[in-house]
């Protein structure tokens, strides 16, 4: 056999034996050593950017630092549970106020003038008074006194219904009464009442007043009352017709909110027929006085 025949056999034979070896005898280059685990990279530091964005997620951006940070106890004590409580209880509650409770002079004359009210009963259904009276010169001259039963239609008004009691001027005697009161659009208190007495005499009155708030504890108080009958009462000095109007000005200052003195001027006048009756017995159809006297309320 020539000698390239025998390289050309040798050449075979070695191609052979590597093609012929398992993959398993394969050596791995990384046998005998165990693979670490990579160690973990330290958190990093936040930055400026990032603690001012997480300080806009709790609504505390952009505060001084002499700010303490809110915290959940903060919350907490801000918005606690409460208990609800009914619209409508049925505890029974009481008031009574002295609107008016005052002396008054003017044109050489003085005086004292009432006027006072309250209720009792629960948040819709309320039984009432009112009892307004003056005297002059040691003399009564107008008293009366009503009882009245006053139900919620809504949310700002009562129906009242009841009886009016006029003990002065004239002999005595009793009207029944209905009418409304209430707040009425921008905060004005007002009462609208109705009268029907014996031998079909007629008379309603109409009363509004208003507080305005100067500062918390010093308010001004404007009123205003008008009365109209149907029928002239001669032996009570009264016509047919508007009769008589009242307005004034009282300035309280509330030393405690049920304890407020107060000054004021009110005018009266008299009108019509009563007016003519008036000053055919010697009085003044129309006057101004200085008041001056205290709000209180229990």
């Amino acid at each position: 056999m020539t000698r390239p025949s025998v390289v050309c056999l040798v050449s075979i034979a070695g191609l052979m034996l590597v093609t012929s070896t398992p993959a398993f005898a394969q050596v791995d280059p990384h046998a005998g050593h165990q693979q670490e685990k990579p160690a973990p990279a330290a958190p990093a530091k936040p930055t400026s950017e990032e603690t001012h964005d997480h300080a806009k997620t709790d609504g505390q951006q952009d505060l001084p630092p002499f700010i303490p940070r809110l915290t959940d106890d903060d919350r907490k004590a801000a918005f606690p549970d409460v208990e609800g409580h009914s619209m409508h209880g049925n505890a029974v509650n009481y008031f009574v106020l002295f609107d008016q409770l005052e002396w008054q002079a003017g044109d050489g004359a003085h005086g004292a003038n009432l006027d006072s009210r309250g209720w009792i009963g629960r948040d819709r259904d309320r039984l009432g008074f009112r009892a307004e009276g003056d005297a002059e010169g040691g003399r009564v001259g107008e008293a009366q006194a009503h009882v009245l039963y006053g139900h919620q239609f809504s949310r700002w008004w009562d129906v009242v219904a009841g009886i009016r009691q006029d003990f002065r001027p004239g002999p005595a005697q009793t009207w029944a009464a209905f009418g409304v009161q209430g707040l009425a659009p921008y905060w004005f208190e007002v009462e609208a009442t109705a009268y029907v007495g014996a031998s079909g005499r007629t008379h309603a009155r109409l009363e509004v007043e208003y507080e305005l708030l100067l500062t918390n504890r010093l308010i001004l108080q404007p009123l205003i009352e008008a009365e109209v009958f149907g029928k002239s009462d001669p032996e009570r000095g009264i016509g047919a017709g508007v009769s008589t109007t009242d307005a004034g000005f009282r300035l309280r200052y509330e030393v405690r909110r049920e304890f407020a003195p107060y000054v004021g001027v009110t005018w009266n006048r008299k009108w019509g027929e009563t007016g003519d009756l008036a000053e055919a017995a010697g009085e003044q159809a129309g006057r101004a006085r200085f008041v001056t006297g205290l709000r209180l309320w229990f």
